[in-house]
């Protein structure tokens, strides 16, 4: 596992350099756990049963004053910081260190009414109001004011108390699409900044020749209406990259205000993990970030019958590869801890479910992971979401009892874990890189030319692969060391530029091995085409020409053939024309041009390019792509099924069964059991440590 050092930060999403400065987790406890806790919705007097028993269950730090704003300032400018001391002081008490929350999700009722400009306004004119959450603009000038100031006598209050060890920023902060005059005003000065106050320069850049769009002021422009279909879609291309930066603004700045006064506390939030908004990581003053996953929800992404009750098995492995790489460190902020109230069906996890969610999330590198919630409200709007404590507030429920049965598996690691880090040679040889950036699905998704495509299936058919590999995986940016990685994969890649194809080839030429796939570097960084044949951009690099590309319907999907091997896809085939020097791995098998190919591999300098120029319709292919291409690079690997994940971390291996029938697992040589057993069930884990 990684180094926990957080220090300086270094470049852009999903990426950066760090340097050690701040110790924020000791190594030796390997993972801490925690749980929300919200004295306002209880009877004072039963706070230090409830705090006492989350320290007697095993927990090691509580979550406070999330949704509170209404309570620490009453009325505007009046604070009232009394009843938080009280609970912190009952915390301390039982050995409890507290995360504290900036309560910025629910801006009180006094202000949504006394300000109703801060309230958000979508596309359609709909304006939200007070009785929900996240009903205040990001935007507001007023609104940012107001919780600035909240935010920052709460630091002062809190910023150099040892009981806190760090601070949550607002709650599960996503991008806002808001339509009112102050996001509108927002907008043009972004654009001017952009665009250095050039109108001209935005023209060119949108294409307003195109349909009579030419501006001659910023101030003629107003905020895109996505929902009309031939909206410019270079427009709406920066209005997004505008709308994920309010919302990184916003963080940034509540961060920097709490670190005025919090010389020893960390600084975070909890993302979803909506890995298409732009946002994540995006907000450079934060210490790392975290992530909130819920797996059992009324989907029915898992293995088996039984699967709708344990989860999509790549859902909690995905987030951490998305996450781990933003600053080398992450916690997973909230996790369910059974029944939710919020899906479109809410079942009774599987037994075992969540604890294995927790060893998912522990085995990704995690330094912490918190539960929502410790108590199972009795009004409001989740009244049916489950709690590690039932109804009558004493009762410890099943998930309750994994949370426990977690907490003291980890504490029998603890004794047990190498300082040093142990991970086999092999493992390290599979780490691989997917490139990502949301801007190239923010284009794609505007202009999909197929209604069958799905840029986030086509990725899972890489990805997928490499976890049955027992692959360590990072999704990283554009600012990341590519050196680091053996292999990087760059799907779907849209969106490019001069200095971004040189750097993949100094990658390539100094041994690293690239694999692209069909949509990549088609279109400059303002989402145009070059004045030149489709794919020229990569051309030199990938050794091909591409002679046009073919989208297929459902009804009729094409073939492709790879060493005997029979693939059908629709969605997005290349049509390529290789050097003489390229190896054809894949051809199509049917339609005018049929035996054209549609997968080159070549030799570049040192390394290796392979081009995937066609979309699968389910992943076969991929997977054959890249077990060919492991093979030739000598990089072993094994071969999992879905359902089942490996990881290493502080000398351990950790394999978790989220399929739907016992897995065996050949323990290495020179491994002990430790946790569990090879024979591994539904929703179990087996720990076992190198010696």
């Amino acid at each position: 596992m990684k180094k926990r050092w957080i220090g300086l930060f270094c470049g852009c999403m999903l990426a950066g350099s760090v340097f050690a400065q701040q110790p924020w987790f000791d190594e030796k406890d390997l993972t801490l756990t925690g749980a929300y806790y919200y004295p306002e919705h209880w009877d004072e007097s039963q706070w230090e049963r409830d705090l006492k028993r989350m320290h007697d269950l095993g927990f090691e730090f509580t979550h406070f004053a999330e949704f509170a704003w209404a309570q620490l300032e009453p009325r505007e400018g009046v604070y009232d910081f009394a009843w938080l001391d009280r609970a912190v002081e009952l915390a301390a008490k039982y050995d409890l260190k507290v995360v504290m929350c900036t309560s910025t999700a629910t801006p009180p009722v006094w202000l949504s009414r006394k300000y109703p400009e801060i309230l958000l306004k979508s596309e359609d004119g709909t304006v939200l109001d007070h009785g929900a959450r996240q009903h205040a603009s990001f935007a507001s000038p007023v609104y940012r004011r107001l919780a600035y100031r909240m935010i920052e006598e709460l630091a002062r209050h809190y910023g150099n108390d040892s009981r806190i060890i760090g601070w949550q920023l607002d709650n599960e902060p996503t991008v806002q699409f808001d339509y009112n005059p102050a996001a509108e005003k927002g907008f043009r000065e972004f654009l001017r900044e952009k665009y250095h106050d050039d109108i001209n320069e935005l023209n060119d850049a949108w294409g307003t020749a195109f349909w009579s769009e030419v501006y001659s002021s910023f101030d003629e422009i107003n905020l895109p209406k996505t929902a009309q279909m031939f909206m410019n879609h270079h427009q709406i291309l920066d209005y997004r990259r505008f709308a994920a930066k309010q919302t990184n603004d916003f963080l940034n700045e509540q961060c920097l205000l709490i670190k005025k006064y919090a010389k020893n506390q960390w600084v975070t939030t909890n993302y979803i993990p909506d890995y298409d908004k732009g946002h994540i990581g995006g907000s450079k003053d934060l210490d790392f970030v975290s992530y909130t996953r819920y797996m059992v929800y009324g989907d029915d992404e898992g293995v088996g019958r039984t699967g709708f009750r344990v989860g999509n098995p790549l859902r909690i492995a995905m987030a951490n590869d998305f996450f781990r790489p933003v600053k080398g460190t992450y916690g997973v902020m909230e996790l369910q801890p059974g029944q939710v109230n919020w899906g479109t069906i809410n079942p009774q996890p599987l037994p075992g479910a969540v604890r294995l969610w927790l060893w998912s999330v522990f085995a990704g590198g995690s330094d912490f992971v918190c539960t929502y919630r410790y108590r199972q409200p009795l009004y409001g709007t989740e009244q049916y979401h489950y709690g590690i404590v039932g109804t009558d507030g004493v009762t410890v429920t099943p998930g309750g009892e994994e949370y426990a049965k977690f907490i003291e598996e980890i504490r029998l690691l603890r004794g047990k874990a190498d300082s040093k880090d142990v991970k086999p040679e092999s493992y390290l040889k599979r780490r691989t890189a997917i490139l990502w950036n949301p801007e190239n699905y923010w284009s794609i998704d505007r202009q999909k030319q197929n209604v069958t495509w799905d840029t986030f299936r086509h990725v899972d058919k890489y990805y997928r692969p490499l976890k049955a590999y027992g692959a360590p995986v990072d999704f990283i940016s554009e600012e990341k060391d590519f050196s680091e990685y053996p292999v990087m994969i760059a799907p779907a890649y849209q969106l490019a530029d001069k200095e971004l194809v040189d750097r993949w080839t100094e990658y390539v030429e100094n041994g690293g091995n690239l694999v692209l796939t069909c949509r990549t570097a088609q279109k400059d960084r303002f989402g145009r085409l070059p004045e030149a044949p489709f794919g020229s951009m990569i051309s030199g690099l990938t050794g091909n020409k591409m002679e046009f590309y073919d989208l297929l319907l459902p009804k009729y999907s094409g073939t492709v053939k790879m060493d005997g091997q029979t693939c059908s896809w629709n969605t997005w085939g290349e049509i390529l024309c290789p050097d003489q020097g390229n190896e054809v791995w894949a051809t199509y098998a049917q339609d005018f041009y049929e035996g054209k190919p549609a997968v080159t591999f070549r030799r570049l300098g040192k390394g290796t390019v392979t081009y995937v120029g066609v979309d699968s319709s389910d992943g076969q292919l991929e997977r054959m792509v890249l077990d060919k291409l492991y093979a030739r690079l000598g990089i072993d690997v094994m071969d999992l099924p879905y359902g089942v994940t490996l990881e290493y971390r502080n000398g351990f291996g950790i394999v978790l069964n989220y399929g739907d029938k016992p897995y065996h697992f050949s323990l290495p040589q020179n491994a002990e059991a430790v946790i569990g057993t090879p024979d591994i069930n539904t929703a179990d884990v087996f720990v076992f440590r190198l010696k």
